[in-house]
């Protein structure tokens, strides 16, 4: 299956120092492609992962559930641990949810989530396996970013499949929060209108993160890896991993 241009994972070698980026539900490595080049900046090596059926086609992604997603998320970690000492992950969406589940299973040195969604503002979603009777894919809309455009690849369209299994991983990730003892970062939007912003004291509270921080984004929608305050989102995600395993 081809790969949408724009949509291809990369690697930014670096120091010994590693990032693992781990793109949104629906959309693909590009949109944390900026906050790649800025660790890459501060001289991070840093990975971007393209999850299984992202960044193709909507009927590919159909055929993928979230085991497959996450397989994608550790075969990157693996990589990634070859090549330096020290392995940070940072996610997007349920990206974030799939570091989060990647930190209760392997030693990441820390964690940054931005908008992770335990909770979702789509009222819809109670009647999904009505819908599903019906169709198959649901319109998914798409928000402009100033000078960030070029980085927003993502599907028009996502299988209704996928949002069941998605809901399933939620409630999966939710039980392993208790075990997410790594210092954890979590930026969220205040005007995020598809995760509720609850999500993240939620999260917060679950964490068994002793060293665990709670940032608002005042002015930000849902991929703030590419609004208006993504560069203070990349600030505080290089800070605190420029702060190092050894001082945890």
């Amino acid at each position: 299956m081809a790969i949408m241009r724009g949509a291809e994972p990369f690697l930014l070698p670096g120091g010994d120092r590693g990032v693992l980026l781990i793109h949104g539900f629906g959309g693909a490595p590009s949109e944390m492609r900026l906050l790649g080049d800025y660790l890459h900046g501060r001289g991070f090596t840093v990975l971007g992962v393209r999850l299984a059926g992202h960044g193709t086609s909507p009927e590919d992604m159909a055929s993928t559930k979230w085991p497959h997603w996450y397989a994608a998320v550790e075969d990157g970690y693996h990589l990634l641990g070859g090549l330096c000492g020290e392995v940070n992950v940072a996610g997007l969406s349920m990206g974030a949810l799939l570091a989060f589940k990647l930190a209760a299973e392997y030693p990441a040195a820390r964690i940054a989530a931005v908008n992770a969604p335990l909770f979702i503002f789509d009222r819809r979603l109670p009647l999904l396996p009505v819908y599903r009777l019906f169709r198959r894919f649901e319109r998914q809309e798409k928000r402009k970013y100033a000078g960030g455009e070029l980085y927003n690849v993502a599907y028009d369209y996502v299988p209704l499949a996928c949002l069941t299994s998605l809901l399933a991983f939620i409630r999966h990730v939710d039980g392993l929060l208790p075990f997410v003892d790594r210092p954890a970062l979590m930026l969220q939007s205040r005007n995020d209108r598809t995760v509720r912003p609850d999500s993240a004291n939620h999260i917060y509270r679950r964490l068994a993160s002793r060293d665990k921080r709670l940032v608002w984004l005042e002015r930000s929608g849902h991929v703030a890896t590419l609004d208006v305050e993504r560069e203070q989102v990349f600030r505080q995600v290089g800070d605190f991993f420029a702060a190092g395993a050894v001082n945890d």
